[in-house]
């Protein structure tokens, strides 16, 4: 008897917005949650944390033709952002583009990351982009279940600048 792969998750429906001047205020308001932010340092970000990712994201887009997107329902609603950009720090894969997302709780286990970190792939794949690399914290099991999703490997687990946290680096040939 053959195994029977389980039935295909239905994603749902997402669409994928250039950040703008007000998605800073969406997404502090959004990730304004310990949960959220619990492999995120753990503390809300203040306000002009975000103002400066936009922007930057804006660029990146302009540049690249990718970046972290404002992620929206079907309806149009914001739900966090989900994209790619090239990695930002001077530790970890510098060089490479990193692939992330970020929800705001209410949009947690619903298939959302999922769906656009493949529009994600798809997009950056066609700017000419080889492979992407995604760092998870090890404890983060909802983020390193994506990256599965996405076939993804894992290449690597290290410890994060700070010596406190352990984390996993993901990579992707497209």
């Amino acid at each position: 008897m053959t195994k029977q792969a389980p039935p295909h998750q239905t994603l749902p429906a997402v669409q994928l917005r250039v950040p703008t001047d007000e998605d800073a205020f969406v997404w502090h308001r959004l990730f304004d949650d310990p949960d959220v932010m619990e492999f995120h340092g753990g503390v809300s970000a203040e306000i002009s944390v975000y103002e400066e990712l936009t922007a930057r994201q804006r660029r990146h887009d302009a540049e690249l033709g990718f970046c972290f997107w404002t992620l929206l329902d079907a309806g149009g609603e914001p739900l966090g952002f989900v994209g790619a950009q090239p990695w930002p720090h001077d530790w970890g894969p510098k060089g490479k583009i990193e692939i992330g997302w970020r929800l705001g709780r209410a949009a947690w286990g619903k298939g959302y990351a999922t769906a656009a970190a493949r529009t994600t792939l798809e997009r950056v794949r066609a700017a000419g982009t080889a492979d992407v690399v995604a760092m998870v914290d090890v404890r983060n099991e909802r983020s390193v279940a994506v990256t599965r999703r996405l076939g993804m490997r894992l290449e690597e687990t290290f410890t994060l600048p700070g010596g406190q946290r352990q984390g996993h680096r993901f990579g992707l040939v497209l």
